[in-house]
């Protein structure tokens, strides 16, 4: 299986500090969530991922977040098999330091 690409979360506020446009989904559940999101982040369910597919772009890059960053790796590996361009964001919401909504 190909390998997923990754971001750590130190890099990607680094990144949403710099003002760069990203395209980033929290797979999280709803409760999850409630605790807590990057203010720029889509939340879609992990679950709902398959059928939410024209919500995302192949010429773009995403960006998935989960609590630890096991889920959106498995989302990552998913949608690297559909052809898209994505990272999991390694350590999750356990490791973000940076602003939530």
């Amino acid at each position: 299986m190909n390998s997923v690409k990754e971001i750590s979360t130190v890099e990607l506020e680094e990144k949403l500090n710099r003002e760069e446009k990203l395209n980033l989904v929290d797979v999280r559940e709803d409760d999850e969530v409630a605790t807590g999101i990057i203010p720029s982040a889509k939340h879609i369910k992990m679950g709902d991922i398959p059928n939410h597919l024209d919500h995302f772009s192949k010429e773009e890059e995403y960006i998935f977040i989960c609590r630890s960053g096991a889920r959106s790796e498995r989302v990552c590996q998913y949608m690297q098999q559909q052809g898209y361009n994505v990272k999991n964001m390694v350590g999750g919401m356990l490791e973000w330091s940076g602003d939530k909504a």
